[in-house]
């Protein structure tokens, strides 16, 4: 028996969504005006099938640009980010790259721009 507020009692996922939530809420801090009209989500697994244009599928996330209003959208994929990344300390780096790469593809900027610590 573990209580609600003890380290066990979070499942992997809710521990994986606890951390994209930090990471976009550090993000919103410093660029609340690119992270605000952005919705975030995430998925076990990419789609089984990449889309006709798509030449390689996205395995750890994808962003889609905004279209008939409906806004622009970053799909972070929990799975392949998970068995990519050996420790808790890895996929947290590994979320926050993943956010900033998609991000700087919607507003066609570099990740360094979006976050000076990208890839370090």
């Amino acid at each position: 028996m573990f209580g609600t507020r003890l380290p066990r009692y979070r499942t992997r996922s809710g521990m994986f969504d606890d951390m994209v939530v930090a990471q976009i809420r550090r993000l919103s801090e410093a660029w609340p005006d690119l992270v605000a009209p952005l919705q975030f989500a995430v998925e076990d697994v990419p789609p089984s099938e990449p889309a006709p244009w798509e030449s390689e599928p996205m395995l750890f996330s994808q962003g889609f640009p905004a279209e008939h209003g409906i806004p622009a959208r970053v799909v972070l994929y929990r799975m392949p980010l998970q068995a990519h990344s050996p420790n808790r300390m890895d996929l947290q780096f590994a979320i926050r790259d993943e956010l900033v790469v998609r991000i700087a593809e919607l507003y066609g900027r570099r990740p360094d721009e979006i976050d000076p610590d990208f890839g370090t």
